[in-house]
């Protein structure tokens, strides 16, 4: 499955940030939101972002959300540490 969001023009040039910066902050900021509601594990909100687990634990941290560690993040993180 393959989301495609459309976001109106009119909104795209409300945003409070440089144009180039745009997609990437949206996408940090949908997959922040989804982690935060517990919609998205860590690390498939990062991989939303498109940043690596490190950066993704930044922007998690600025935006004060607490970390959940379930048994499946465990599992992706044992299975990621060992190269898989």
């Amino acid at each position: 499955m393959n989301i495609t969001l459309q976001i109106p023009e009119s909104i795209a040039r409300s945003l409070r940030v440089p144009e180039v910066e745009a997609e990437q902050r949206v996408r940090e900021e949908l997959a922040a939101a989804l982690y935060a509601r517990g919609l998205l594990s860590f690390g498939k909100a990062s991989e939303l972002a498109g940043i690596s687990r490190v950066a993704f634990a930044d922007v998690v941290a600025q935006r004060d959300i607490h970390r959940h560690y379930t048994q499946e993040e465990l599992n992706e993180d044992t299975a990621y540490a060992g190269g898989q």
